[in-house]
């Protein structure tokens, strides 16, 4: 089926391209690639691999031709970078469609990405920084069949790994059927209302055949649900946005809940409140044996067929973001978060003559209450529990404050002051060997940047982090200089001084420049990386320490 679907990719794009007007064809595409040279350092336990040099390339080309559409991506491992899944290896098609679009309909045969709503019942994407691709393999339909009305079905298998330059699938199929309604497009006598009013719904299933001797498990699961989003927006008021979504998910004994055979359930709420100078966000979430995947007996981050946005903030400073990320829980979770922004006044004693910016933001994640049902494993029935709607225990998972305050001082220079106060159940997300239950951190940031002149600028961070379990403290400190508009340079010192074992009181000192030229970009790294978890809104993976070279080039056309 695979060769005969690249069969007629190919046809259908070489037909194309030998008849079509070059005045009505568009090529567009990017490229990147990831090179290292690595080395052998005992002492922060990096490895030199047997080939010494890794290499990751990604290449996307896509056509488009009036209605036509199709697109390919090569991959290349040879072998895959550090912390990539080892499912990764070879050189061959990643990724590969053709389809037909109109204001009507919108067809796509092969690989797509797709996602309902939030992702709370279906998510196809690829985050390349993570080595994560669940890419659709099957047929997607969009249709459009009046104005504020859009359906969509998907149905497929899901990427689970690349090996010797071909895609592999899972065993289980996806099926889901979403639609929406903009009632403000729908009627026209909304059209100009402040209030508009936004509904949809979704539903998926699976198909995966029973493969226990010992359980009579489902073979056709499903989840389904309905969200909501109602915005309304004033010049003098202010915008006001309220979106919610709710899932339910029928029985789906897996690897992730021990093979029980409750329900879950997931329910995310969002409220915002903006308008000039200052904003203000509430969200929770409530979810409970919502673990979702074509192939009920993978684990981590494999064949996952829905997404659980997180209900925390996006850290990107080192110290904030690398050291103890938080990755959202499968299992279930009762989240909350609150955020704050506040723009002080240009040209008063507060704000000064640019204005000063006043950030805020707190959340906090809790194991949700599991009430007993009486049931357990060894009855037919299998429902251990009973899971309420942001019914949480006395258990933390994770909680977060921290502050910002943002100002341009003059012309030349600005600064961004931070405090974070970190929480983290190490026995729940782990992040570390060293630490048993919470850890508790404080974490003080410090950005400058300076312009010297119109081409030459230079930006510092100093950072430190004050824990009395796991490692002890660390401080991190970085200097940027840049020549506009080409050159960068930068250096960057990870110092673990408060390690109570002497010899593991170490410098994690990496240096880099890189060169822009219009949509070229090459970096070049040379240092030590410690060992830890890289996480990208919940989902995480791990990346061993490693020594050595590593060398980037992307391109876009």
């Amino acid at each position: 089926m695979q060769k005969l679907l690249l069969t007629a990719v190919y046809s259908a794009v070489f037909s194309f391209f030998g008849t079509a007007q070059l005045d009505q064809s568009n090529f567009t595409g990017n490229f990147e690639s990831i090179f290292q040279l690595l080395n052998n350092d005992t002492v922060i336990g990096a490895n030199q691999p047997p080939s010494k040099s890794l290499l990751n390339s990604y290449m996307n080309v896509f056509y488009t031709h009036k209605n036509f559409k199709a697109g390919v991506r090569f991959e290349s491992y040879l072998p895959r970078i550090q912390g990539y899944p080892n499912r990764f290896d070879g050189t061959g098609l990643g990724m590969r469609y053709v389809g037909y679009v109109n204001d009507f309909i919108d067809i796509t045969i092969g690989n797509f990405y797709e996602q309902f709503g939030s992702g709370i019942m279906f998510r196809a994407y690829e985050d390349r920084s993570l080595g994560y691709d669940n890419a659709m393999d099957g047929m997607r339909v969009i249709l459009k069949p009046y104005s504020g009305v859009q359906i969509k079905a998907v149905y497929g298998r899901q990427r689970y790994s690349f090996q010797e330059g071909k895609q592999l699938f899972s065993n289980g199929i996806v099926r889901g059927v979403d639609a929406e309604f903009r009632l403000n497009s729908i009627f026209k006598k909304m059209e100009d209302k402040k209030l508009s009013y936004t509904f949809g719904g979704s539903i998926v299933s699976k198909y995966e055949p029973d493969n226990s001797e010992e359980l009579n498990l489902p073979e056709n699961v499903a989840i389904f649900g309905g969200r909501t989003d109602i915005r309304f927006i004033d010049k003098k008021i202010g915008q006001i946005a309220l979106n919610g979504e709710y899932a339910y998910k029928v029985n789906d004994p897996s690897l992730d809940n021990g093979y029980i055979f409750n329900p879950g359930h997931a329910l995310y709420i969002n409220g915002t409140y903006t308008r000039k100078g200052f904003g203000f966000l509430l969200s929770a979430k409530s979810t409970d044996n919502i673990s979702f995947r074509s192939e009920r007996d993978r684990d981590l981050q494999d064949l996952l067929i829905n997404f659980i946005p997180p209900t925390n903030k996006t850290h990107t400073y080192n110290l904030v973001a690398t050291l103890y990320p938080y990755a959202t829980q499968l299992s279930g979770e009762v989240s909350y978060q609150a955020e704050m922004l506040y723009s002080l006044k240009k040209g008063s004693k507060l704000g000064g003559k640019y204005g000063t910016a006043i950030n805020v933001n707190f959340s906090t994640t809790y194991k949700p209450m599991q009430h007993k049902t009486g049931y357990g494993l060894y009855t037919p029935e299998r429902v251990t529990y009973k899971g309420k709607i942001f019914d949480m225990s006395d258990s933390l998972y994770w909680r977060d404050f921290n502050a910002s305050i943002t100002r341009k001082v003059n012309a030349k220079f600005n600064f961004i002051l931070s405090y974070f106060n970190i929480t983290l159940n190490n026995n729940v997300a782990k992040v570390s060997t060293d630490a048993i239950g919470n850890i508790f951190s404080h974490i003080g940031v410090l950005e400058m940047g300076y312009k010297i002149n119109k081409k030459h600028s230079i930006r510092t961070e100093f950072q430190a982090l004050f824990t009395q379990q796991d490692k002890g403290n660390w401080a991190t400190a970085v200097i940027e200089y840049s020549i506009s508009p080409h050159w960068f340079f930068s250096v960057m010192d990870q110092y673990n001084y408060g390690n109570p074992i002497e010899n593991l009181k170490l410098h994690y000192i990496i240096g880099s420049f890189g060169y822009i030229k219009d949509s070229t970009r090459i970096m070049v790294l040379y240092g030590r990386q410690r060992a830890g978890l890289f996480c990208v809104g919940g989902v995480c993976r791990f990346v061993p320490a490693s020594n050595g070279l590593t060398v980037s080039l992307t391109q876009s056309f």
